[in-house]
């Protein structure tokens, strides 16, 4: 069983109060636009992480995460981007992959708008944990938790950091 915490849209911006969260998770995964690296650098120092550089993020990010990161963890298959679109309306880019290859959780970032969605077309729950950072238009500073185990994807929780300003 692995507890996973999803955050994505930091933008250099990360405080105590993520890092309470981050400790409690077993690993962390950042949808992109991550912005300065002492971010990453900090939740490296935590946990384990798995990120993707998002439209914001410079060379330096670019050089040290991937666009996309596909792995499976605990029989679960994984897609995390940071601009991939939401069931109905997936970005061009990834459209056809995913169609023909759906993994179980497509992650996403990049909106700053928090959402579960489960698409039964392609048979997989999508995520964009929303933003946890202070930039952007959101109002709400948001990341998910969620348990992975045998396969099966539980405990799914939405995390509020309250206001953005």
């Amino acid at each position: 069983m692995k507890k996973i915490l999803l955050l994505s849209d930091t933008h250099s911006f990360i405080d105590d109060q993520i890092l309470k969260f981050v400790k409690q998770a077993d690993e962390v995964w950042h949808a992109g636009d991550i912005g300065d690296l002492t971010v990453t650098d900090t939740l490296k120092k935590l946990k384990p992480l798995r990120a993707v550089y998002g439209n914001i993020d410079g060379t330096d990010a670019r050089a040290e995460f991937p666009l996309d990161a596909k792995f499976k963890l605990e029989g679960v298959p994984v897609w995390i981007t940071h601009i991939g679109g939401y069931p109905n309306k997936y970005n061009q880019r990834v459209r056809e992959e995913l169609t023909a290859n759906p993994p179980k959780i497509f992650i996403a970032g990049h909106s700053h708008i928090l959402k579960v969605q489960y698409d039964k077309k392609l048979n997989l729950l999508h995520l964009n944990p929303g933003a946890a950072g202070k930039h952007g238009f959101h109002k709400i500073r948001t990341m998910l938790r969620f348990q992975l185990e045998n396969g099966a994807i539980t405990n799914m929780e939405i995390i509020e950091l309250g206001k953005r300003g």
